[in-house]
């Protein structure tokens, strides 16, 4: 008792000093806050489960968040090593999101041709690399086997300079395969280990769509992104693919800048040269589109944030249940002790001592949830982590988010009770039994 009680005179000239009413704030928190950890570990169970709810809570809050941060961080990282940084596309329709009518007159657009891209790459003084990113699905076999729905890529030997591209055997195409359009060929990782499983890929032929390549490098493995293989790629000269799937269908060129700071200028440089081949007039529109990698990297991040502002106020409704609770227990706490704080008074506490000390532990008990619940949140992370391809990334943000809102949580929620508490009469408490 002699925790809870301030010290009291004594008659006679040994007597101790009473405490002053008037203590420094500091002090009095301290002593409230002893109190508070007292009272929580004097009814151990009591107060686990009045934590269950704020633990419940704060892991939801952390764990989601930590699945949204990784979702992004996770499509950032594999569009920056597939579409590459510092770079933009150029194409006959880039822009997504478009009207019926705005898609009509769009798609009678003059088409982008082998000719476009070769004007850039002679007149564009910026233009570090470029490539075309034409596309196609097509069956490749080799022997009796097949591989159903490859997709072919038509590019230029710069690409590994635009984008992440790593080969693990063999080698990527060159300038003079592209040049004389040579039937040549580089496969990834599920192709190879599809036809080639036992054997040396390098130098065997195989055959898209009916004609005959030549397999000159394999590329390292990707993984997948959104369970979607990234490993079913092969790779040709693009004049090659323009001899086999047509000449007359529309090209998308990607072009990297010297840098970030530079992509303006190489964007102006390049949309120049286009107009002036589409010999568009000063106040006509573009009948082309640019799209920048950094563009793409904003859209993600704004569609992040859109799930983050929909979803985390929801779980945060936990937290909001969790306070409930708190302040629940906490009402019966103060039934329970109300003796006690009629002893206090008695003694010289005063209302807002009284009130402090119920505020400080209704803090600490949603603190100490928030806690718990942030370290329960990241067994479930690692949980996830390890057994999915779910990628989790946790941030100082949504754990300061979460630890703040506990503990806010457990201040709003205990105010009642502490009001309850302050504004008892010691006379009326202390003939309570």
């Amino acid at each position: 008792m002699s925790a809870v009680f301030s010290e009291i005179e004594l008659p006679g000239p040994h007597a101790v000093p009473v405490k002053s009413s008037r203590q420094p704030s500091r002090a009095a928190f301290w002593e409230a806050a002893t109190i508070a950890v007292d009272s929580i570990w004097s009814h151990k169970m009591r107060s686990i489960l009045t934590l269950v709810g704020i633990i419940i809570g704060v892991a939801s809050v952390v764990t989601v968040g930590g699945a949204i941060e990784g979702l992004g961080t996770y499509v950032t990282t594999r569009l920056t090593s597939t579409f590459g940084s510092n770079t933009f596309m150029v194409s006959r329709i880039a822009r997504q999101h478009v009207s019926e009518e705005e898609w009509e007159k769009l798609s009678k657009r003059k088409r982008l041709n082998a000719d476009d891209m070769r004007a850039i790459e002679e007149r564009c003084a910026d233009c570090e690399a470029l490539s075309t990113n034409l596309r196609w699905r097509d069956d490749a076999k080799f022997g009796n086997r097949t591989f159903y729905d490859a997709s072919i890529n038509g590019v230029t030997s710069d690409l590994p300079r635009l984008q992440q591209l790593d080969i693990h055997e063999g080698r990527f195409l060159s300038s003079f395969d592209v040049d004389h359009a040579r039937p040549i060929a580089v496969i990834g990782a599920d192709i190879r280990e599809e036809f080639f499983a036992s054997v040396e890929p390098l130098g065997k032929e195989i055959k898209i769509g009916g004609d005959s390549f030549f397999v000159i490098g394999v590329e390292k493995r990707n993984g997948t992104f959104f369970g979607q293989s990234l490993d079913n790629t092969i790779y040709i000269p693009y004049t090659t693919f323009l001899k086999k799937y047509g000449s007359r269908q529309s090209i998308s060129v990607k072009i990297k800048s010297p840098s970030a700071e530079a992509m303006q200028s190489t964007q102006d440089e390049v949309r120049l040269i286009m107009r002036s081949r589409h010999k568009l007039r000063p106040k006509e529109e573009d009948d082309f589109d640019i799209l920048a990698s950094t563009t793409i990297q904003e859209n993600i991040g704004q569609f992040t944030g859109a799930i983050a502002a929909v979803v985390t106020p929801i779980t945060l409704i936990s937290l909001v249940v969790g306070g409930i609770v708190i302040m629940n227990i906490m009402l019966v706490t103060v039934t329970e002790r109300t003796r006690e704080i009629g002893l206090r008074k008695s003694v010289g506490a005063r209302r807002k001592d009284i009130l402090l000390q119920f505020l400080v532990e209704s803090s600490l008990l949603a603190s100490f949830g928030g806690l718990f619940g942030l370290l329960l949140a990241y067994a479930i992370s690692f949980t996830i982590r390890s057994t999915t391809p779910i990628p989790m990334d946790i941030t100082a943000g949504y754990i300061l988010l979460a630890l703040v809102a506990s503990g806010g949580i457990g201040l709003l929620f205990g105010i009642y009770p502490a009001y309850k508490a302050a504004k008892l009469d010691p006379i009326v408490a202390l003939s309570r039994e």
